[in-house]
């Protein structure tokens, strides 16, 4: 069942639930209201009768005929005549002192009449007659009056049919209704969907037209044309990364392969075998770091964040990391100062993996260094929060604006490394790392010839 008609559904059941209630509820509102003001008529009757009765002192014909006409008499109580009616008038005893009609028979106990006594008054009914007992206590007597409420009855039936037509009538308009209702409200939702089912990566490019307003449809036509911008963004940066990874992947390949047709084509001495081995050596040395890069750009893409990282001193990891590029930068000078000697070790902390860091400091100190235009690298630690800012300083040739926005991007080289080997791929790496610590990385100019890169990475939150 698709969603139109789900909802369809479900608007034409509530709707039904309300009139089922309304028509319910209007029909024993009524129910009770006849009930009630048959009761009272019944009660008004019966009294009338017993006032005529009281006020007659004739024989007991004259007073059955005197009863007949007072009470269907156009000026006495023709509008309140009961239809079978029954009216008694009984002693103390319960002997019937008069009555009508005449052929009326009245069979009471002393139970019954006990409990008239008891409450004055006493309504019931039985077979849809209705009966009023009354004990009249200023004569002793007891007064017995029914009636069969056939217009009541009959008005009831006739609304019990009004309302189950009206329910099934208006059930019926909503069901035609919601549905119209629910194919105008779902016609953006159905464009949007015939939109997504057109979108491949050829032509991400289109746009869902998202409208003037500002309701639900439009707010998911605009995150849809946003996600499809991240998307293409995405997509062109995969498709940048596998043709500069095919390009640089195959350079090292196309020079080993020429290197050694050249060799099995021409006859060469030990010496000149042992050149060749040696260059194709090096090809296979940078085609090694190129194919590491790429591995470890593809795996820090899988990992992500873990609370469960120890804390580690950001200051030894420094050293540590210093330690080891002078060991293999023997000419290089780093310097480490704190902008702010920290008053407690905490200070220092960050949650991390150890490995990780060392990694991204390693590869800043080395791109540092390499561009760098007297071998010196200053890296100074800012204490603060929420934040720890690690600065890497050189001099040499500065990025320019355009350059500064692409710095993170693979294999993009700026102007300054036309005469470096490298495959662009560092600074990525270390962006990557950085985001797994949920910090970030930024590069300044600073002057004329000063290059500064900074890493932020959160500090330890206070216990």
């Amino acid at each position: 069942m698709n969603f139109k008609l789900r909802f369809a559904l479900l608007f034409t059941l509530f709707v039904a639930i309300i009139l089922l209630i309304s028509s319910a509820t209007i029909y024993v509102l009524y129910f009770n209201y006849r009930e009630e003001d048959f009761y009272k008529r019944v009660k008004t009757e019966g009294l009338e009768f017993y006032d005529i009765v009281s006020e007659t002192k004739a024989p007991e014909e004259a007073v059955a005929a005197k009863l007949i006409k007072g009470l269907h008499s156009n000026t006495g109580l023709h509008n309140n005549t009961l239809w079978d009616e029954c009216l008694a008038v009984l002693d103390s005893n319960g002997s019937v002192l008069n009555k009508l009609p005449d052929t009326s028979h009245v069979n009471v106990d002393n139970a019954f009449l006990q409990k008239v006594k008891k409450f004055k008054e006493y309504e019931y009914a039985e077979a849809d007659r209705q009966f009023v007992a009354m004990y009249l206590e200023d004569s002793k007597t007891y007064l017995i009056a029914s009636g069969y409420d056939i217009s009541g009855l009959k008005k009831l039936e006739n609304l019990r049919y009004i309302l189950m037509g009206v329910f099934a009538g208006g059930l019926l308009l909503t069901a035609v209704m919601s549905f119209f209702f629910v194919t105008e409200a779902f016609k953006p939702l159905v464009r949007l969907s015939n939109q997504m089912q057109k979108t491949t990566e050829l032509n991400m490019n289109e746009r869902i037209d998202e409208g003037k307003g500002n309701d639900e449809i439009q707010q998911i036509a605009r995150n849809f044309n946003a996600m499809l911008e991240r998307l293409n963004v995405a997509f062109e940066s995969q498709k940048s990364f596998v043709h500069h990874a095919s390009h640089e992947l195959r350079t090292p390949l196309a020079a080993m392969l020429s290197q050694t047709e050249s060799a099995l084509n021409k006859s060469m001495t030990a010496e000149h075998y042992r050149q060749v081995l040696q260059s194709l050596k090096e090809d296979q040395n940078e085609l090694i770091e190129l194919t590491n890069s790429l591995l470890l750009l593809s795996q820090y893409e899988k990992m992500h964040y873990s609370n469960l990282w120890p804390s580690l001193r950001i200051d030894e990891l420094l050293y540590e990391v210093i330690a080891s590029g002078k060991r293999i930068f023997a000419d290089a000078t780093i310097t480490l100062q704190f902008d702010e000697v920290p008053e407690h070790e905490k200070d220092l902390l960050v949650k991390g993996n150890d490995a990780l860091l060392k990694s991204a400091f390693r590869n800043l100190i080395k791109n540092a260094y390499l561009y760098s235009n007297d071998k010196k690298v200053n890296i100074a630690i800012r204490i603060g929060s929420p934040e720890i800012q690690i600065e890497f300083v050189n001099t040499g040739q500065q990025l320019s604006s355009s350059e500064t926005e692409k710095i993170m991007v693979p294999f993009f080289r700026g102007d300054n490394a036309i005469t470096k080997k490298g495959f662009g791929l560092g600074l990525s790496i270390v962006n990557r790392i950085l985001s797994l610590h949920k910090g970030h990385l930024q590069y300044a100019a600073i002057g004329a010839s000063e290059n500064k890169f900074t890493v932020f990475l959160p500090a330890l939150p206070e216990e």
